[in-house]
């Protein structure tokens, strides 16, 4: 049984995949506790496999995002090869602590304060490494975790951190923060821009 706090139809707002239509998985609980982290911890419900299957099978996309909390606490290869045998692409967002599925099609890492542990450069290679950027965020120390198993897209997203004179503050560093280091790209929270899920 896995622990889920919603499974929802929705675009997918960052990263590479901005603006895919996907099925969200998004699994409760978390090895780190984020300030900024929007998924409610402590409301789940347990559902096996073939009912998460059921429940995203109702949605047109096959694209399927896991997401959290971290959902590496809970997935593992068979529950990705379930859903490949159902025609689903799979996606994952993980803040890398923990080894990944090797069966996974897309892997984005997000690597927070107190992950300096990332397990994932000896497991699949990530596509996207995605770093959340405020104003104490130093964007280089992250390019130690790479190798030549971890060669991923790089995107630094602004930190929505719920007060509109500090966003502008964080988005405006963050554009000139590129600027100055092009191999960074800049990866925005679309669908809270837009106004959906």
């Amino acid at each position: 049984m896995k622990r889920i706090n919603d499974i929802f139809y929705s675009l997918q707002g960052e990263g590479h995949n901005t603006g895919r239509a996907a099925v969200f998985v998004r699994f409760a609980g978390c090895n780190l506790r984020c300030s900024f982290c929007d998924t409610e911890f402590d409301t789940y419900r347990e559902m096996s496999d073939e009912e998460i299957l059921a429940a995203i099978s109702g949605y047109p996309a096959r694209f399927v995002v896991l997401t959290g909390g971290e959902p590496t606490l809970q997935v593992d290869e068979a529950f990705i090869e379930l859903l490949h045998q159902h025609g689903y692409e799979v996606a994952m967002e993980s803040n890398g602590t923990r080894p990944a599925p090797r069966n996974l099609d897309w892997l984005t890492v997000s690597p927070k304060v107190g992950s300096e542990k990332l397990e994932v450069r000896s497991e699949k290679v990530a596509d996207e490494l995605k770093v959340v950027f405020d104003e104490t965020t130093a964007p280089e120390s992250y390019l130690s975790l790479l190798t030549s198993n971890f060669s991923p897209l790089l995107y630094l997203q602004p930190c929505d951190t719920g007060d509109v004179v500090r966003n502008e503050a964080i988005i405006a560093r963050c554009v000139e923060y590129i600027k100055e280091h092009p191999w960074w790209r800049l990866s925005l929270q679309t669908h809270k821009l837009v106004g959906f899920k």
